[in-house]
Order: structure tokens, then C-alpha cells, then sequence
């Protein structure tokens, strides 16, 4: 990798060990903890949401699982919108980014950034613009998975419901 590297100066190599020595040292672990922390208790929320629709709304596990995104969606885009939840995301780091709350974050915030630039070109074009990468990926890296799981696993896959 170092060859890689732009070659530098005598001077530009001295500043650059200079201030490796005066770079403070990153929290590693204690930035761990606050995203596990916060990613965590995001999933115990989310957790929550799914035991109420359970035991008051009458669905069953599987069923209630679609309607607790639904509203962990609807409260990350509110927090967005109100400021609250970047103010979280610097605080935690990646414990906001991972779950499906920091996908809807990113989306409503790209959506707020441009709203002035109009619905079409603006919202509906930029919301995109950060989370796109995240839907290819994930659509591709499911495709392949399936794919795996048919090839090693054919008799787990059965036609029909």
C-alpha cells in the first residue's frame, strides 16, 4: 500500500510523522459500546412494538413483524425530521446506522436536504442517493444467497406455499 502513495517530501514526511504522534488516540472500545448500546436498545424498542402488536392487536409473531417495521420506520423519519436522531447518530455511530432505522434515516434526511429542488428531482431523485447502493447490495447479496442455499440445500427448496 505504501507503494501506492504519493511520494513525498522530506518536509511532507516529517509533518506526516508529527502528527501521527500528536493524533489522539481513538476510543475503539468505548465507541463500540455506545453503538451496541444504542443499536441495542433500538432493537429492544423494536422488540417491544412487536410484543404489543402480539398481545393487544391479536396478531401472531410472523404477522406482527411487518407492521413493527412500519412504525420503527414512521419513528426514525420522525426523529429525523425533528433533528433528534442525528444528534443520536453522532453519539452512537454505527449502533443508528445498522438497523432498519438507519436506513429510513438516511432516506428522509437525503429527502429533506433537497426538498427545495422540488418533488421529482429533488426528493424523489436524491432520497436515493445514499441508500440505493444499500438496496443493490442487499438485493444482489440475497440473490446469491438464494442461489447457495438452492444449489447445497435442494431439498429444503420446495414449490408451492
Amino acid at each position: 500500500m505504501a507503494n501506492n502513495k504519493k511520494k513525498m517530501t522530506p518536509v511532507q514526511q516529517e509533518y506526516q510523522k508529527l502528527a501521527k504522534k500528536r493524533e489522539p488516540a481513538r476510543p475503539v472500545f468505548k465507541n463500540c459500546l455506545k453503538a451496541f448500546l444504542v443499536g441495542g436498545t433500538i432493537c429492544l424498542i423494536g422488540q417491544g412494538i412487536q410484543e404489543m402488536f402480539v398481545h393487544w392487536a391479536g396478531f401472531n409473531e410472523k404477522e406482527a413483524s411487518n407492521p413493527t417495521v412500519a412504525v420503527l420506520i414512521l419513528i426514525s423519519v420522525i426523529l429525523t425530521c425533528t433533528g433528534v436522531y442525528d444528534k443520536m447518530a453522532q453519539w452512537a455511530g454505527a449502533g443508528t446506522a445498522v438497523p432498519v432505522t438507519g436506513f429510513a434515516n438516511t432516506m428522509a434526511s437525503a429527502a429533506l436536504e433537497h426538498r427545495s429542488e422540488g418533488m421529482v428531482l429533488g426528493v424523489g431523485g436524491k432520497m436515493f442517493k445514499i441508500s440505493g447502493p444499500v438496496i443493490v447490495f442487499g438485493v444482489v447479496a440475497a440473490f446469491i444467497i438464494a442461489i447457495l442455499h438452492w444449489i447445497f440445500n435442494p431439498g429444503a427448496v420446495k414449490g408451492g406455499a
